[in-house]
């Protein structure tokens, strides 16, 4: 099965936090940075503020573009997750670091894609606390590459 080409969003703060969002669909806390799917002739930059903006409520006017990945960065879904993930084996990702440039009140999880039940700004070593397992590995060398800590 192929990998599915997905963007992922690191935002921070003015004082380098990361927003991290507690999945929706999850029963157990699940912490996580913004990501999604890449639309058919979309560029990763553009997918990135479209995905931030469907499940933060964050527009393109609130962030600064900072950076890109400068490798696509795979991972496997696990045997237990691939029957319910349908055609794809896993994901290969961009990451985009953006810093808002706004007030908090920009964040509004019930926008448009409810994604997030909560969310909150952490550490970096804090989210890498508290992200799945399987994708811990992405989230370590995203903010190492960013030089988030």
């Amino acid at each position: 099965m192929p990998y599915r080409p997905c963007v992922g969003v690191v935002l921070i703060h003015a004082d380098g936090r990361v927003f991290a969002g507690q999945r929706s669909d999850m029963a157990e806390p699940a912490w996580q940075m913004p990501q999604g799917g890449i639309d058919k002739g979309e560029t990763p930059i553009a997918a990135a503020l479209r995905e931030l903006r469907e499940e933060t409520g964050v527009g393109a006017e609130h962030v600064t573009v900072l950076a890109e990945t400068a490798e696509w960065l795979p991972y496997d879904l696990p045997a237990e997750v691939l029957p319910y993930r349908g055609k794809y084996r896993g994901q290969t990702q961009k990451w985009v670091l953006m810093r808002l440039e706004a007030g908090d009140e920009v964040i509004d999880l019930s926008h448009e894609d409810v994604e997030f039940s909560d969310w909150r700004w952490m550490r970096g070593a804090e989210l890498l606390s508290l992200i799945v397992p399987f994708k811990r590995p992405i989230y370590e060398a995203v903010l190492a590459e960013f030089g988030v800590s």
